[in-house]
């Protein structure tokens, strides 16, 4: 969406989360997806599920998976965004995505994936970043699009069976891959 004026700012500089940052990590990814609170950005899917996005658990097994790692963005030494990284294969998987909402349209999203892509073709040499999104995202999609992912039409259905993803508030959710050539 990219509207907002960017902030007066330094470059956000990159580290990978540790096991301490996991509380402000689950914040972070909350604020930018659930509740009211993530409103004042523009990814919020508040309108689509409601519940939690990811739990303590679910950071934690991110933090410490041996063939992934969590990039953690900070401005000026505060945390303001993260995204999952995780080898798999000739590619990764790019999730978890949370850009603090009242930052979101300023472009720091693309100076984060950009840098999840740099960093994935460094640590695994990789020729491919994928990453799925919910269907009806579809400004979203569309941001992902600018940023040269393309969509496959490979879906796989919303898991409305298991409420760490959310409770969904309609039918028919699913989640289609997106693909980059790094």
């Amino acid at each position: 969406m990219d509207t907002a004026q960017a902030p007066a700012q330094s470059q956000p500089t990159f580290r990978d989360a540790t096991e301490d940052d996991i509380p402000v990590l689950v914040r972070l990814v909350e604020s930018a997806y659930r509740g009211d609170a993530s409103r004042a950005g523009w990814t919020t899917e508040a309108d689509i599920l409601d519940g939690q996005r990811t739990d303590a658990q679910g950071v934690r097994e991110v933090v410490e998976a041996p063939a992934g790692r969590m990039l953690l963005a900070e401005l000026d030494g505060e945390p303001v965004a993260c995204c999952q990284l995780e080898h798999r294969g000739t590619a990764a998987y790019f999730g978890m995505f949370a850009v603090k909402p009242e930052l979101q349209g300023a472009g720091l999203g693309k100076v984060i994936i950009a840098e999840a892509e740099r960093a994935a073709r460094a640590s695994w040499g990789v020729r491919e970043m994928h990453m799925t999104v919910i269907t009806v995202r579809e400004e979203l999609i569309a941001w992902y699009e600018r940023r040269g992912y393309r969509r496959t039409g490979e879906l796989t259905p919303f898991p409305y069976d298991d409420e760490r993803f959310g409770i969904p508030r309609r039918e028919g959710l699913a989640l289609e891959l997106l693909v980059k050539e790094l």
